[in-house]
């Protein structure tokens, strides 16, 4: 089988796993990450199961991968997911150091259905002092803001990432 043919396989997955989500009570979203070893992870839409906003199918699917892998770092990995990742997802993803996603439908399709992605995308479009939810610095007062950084890369011990 090619890898072309493997894509799809994944992204059907990714479909049915988010079908059969829905006729579960879940969302209607699907995703799997398939490491570099070939490994495949599933994740579905867990929002309203566990009253978390974040856990979206590809979020979902990059934590089954983190945690069965033993690792935070998914280099190699390829994310087949049954709709465009909104910019929380897509973010982790970058974070995980996923090299690529494959999705079926887009925003505008999750948007006719209701989950409307917009304001996500209009949000950072925004100037600063438009956005609709401000988000600013603060002064620290007395502490020192860099203490954290500064003890972070004083410490041997770390695990960069």
């Amino acid at each position: 089988m090619n890898s072309n043919s493997n894509g799809h396989k994944h992204l059907a997955q990714a479909i049915e796993l988010a079908t059969s989500n829905v006729l579960n009570n879940g969302g209607p979203f699907g995703a799997v990450i398939v490491t570099a070893s070939g490994r495949a992870y599933e994740g579905i839409n867990r929002v309203t199961a566990t009253n978390d906003p974040t856990a979206h199918a590809e979020v979902t699917a990059i934590r089954n991968a983190c945690t069965q892998e033993g690792t935070f770092d998914l280099t190699g990995a390829t994310l087949y997911t049954s709709c465009e990742p909104c910019p929380m997802c897509l973010a982790s993803a970058l974070w995980a150091r996923v090299e690529r996603v494959y999705f079926a439908a887009d925003r505008h399709d999750a948007a006719r259905a209701g989950f409307d992605d917009a304001v996500f995308y209009d949000y950072f479009d925004t100037p600063v002092e438009q956005r609709s939810m401000p988000v600013r610095k603060l002064e620290a007062g007395a502490a020192d803001p860099l203490d954290p950084f500064n003890t972070w890369t004083a410490l041997d011990s770390r695990i960069d990432y």
